[in-house]
């Protein structure tokens, strides 16, 4: 098997806006947050030390802050075991949460009033926020796939990048709803799967890539998502 190791890894918890698409909230990490990113790392060094691996150096991020602090906690908890080795964050807005465009940071209600308001525009289809394909028709905005794409492109450039460090860990932090379309563009999951998993905050999940460009899933679970619930970030 391959020795390059992806962890796809969900932020800690944050502060956030009720009934609000998460995309570009700018809000923090609450205190729970930042309590699963240090819990993060155990299980992290445990799968490094029962597959003979190191951690890569950079721990790439989306560009929203709960990503970065997720990110920032765990290279401060690396240094702090290993003070000869230094880790720093890589951003990249590639792995962000899927972009409402012109409308981030508005109520779903807000957005749905906007949209119908709008001569131009059909009203939003019942359950838009959860349909893969559906993109607003706003500047900026994106559809849950197309997020899933540009994070994949992202995921895929950088391993092979790096396909040359052997016995490295590479770490990836960012969004549900992204990492999820971003498993199915890589075939992690099937299409059906998408609205069945989700993601537990900085709970790591493991992949590696063989030579054929195969990912499998090694380790970590994926949460069950309820059958009421829709994608949030």
């Amino acid at each position: 098997m391959s020795s390059n190791y992806a962890v796809f890894l969900r932020h800690g918890d944050y502060h956030h806006q009720a009934a609000t698409p998460g995309a570009c909230q700018p809000y923090p990490l609450n205190k729970a947050g930042e309590e699963q990113a240090v819990a993060s790392i155990q299980k992290l060094l445990a799968f490094t030390e029962r597959h003979h691996l190191t951690i890569a150096p950079s721990v790439h991020s989306s560009l929203l802050l709960r990503a970065w602090q997720t990110a920032d906690i765990i290279c401060q908890q690396l240094h702090h075991r290993d003070i000869e080795r230094h880790y720093a964050v890589m951003e990249s807005a590639q792995l962000n949460e899927r972009s409402v465009g012109s409308l981030a940071n508005l109520t779903i209600s807000q957005i749905e009033q906007i949209v119908a308001d709008d001569p131009r525009y059909p009203a939003t289809p019942a359950g838009w926020k959860s349909d893969s394909y559906y993109q607003l028709p706003y500047p900026g905005a994106e559809s849950l796939m197309d997020a899933g794409m540009r994070m994949a492109e992202y995921i895929n450039k950088r391993m092979a990048q790096l396909s040359a460090q052997t016995g490295c860990l590479h770490i990836f932090i960012g969004h549900g709803a992204a990492f999820r379309h971003a498993a199915y563009q890589q075939q992690m999951i099937t299409f059906a799967d998408i609205a069945k998993l989700s993601m537990f905050h900085a709970e790591p999940l493991f992949f590696t890539l063989n030579p054929t460009l195969q990912w499998h899933h090694v380790a970590g679970d994926w949460k069950i998502r309820s059958s009421h619930s829709s994608y949030t970030d």
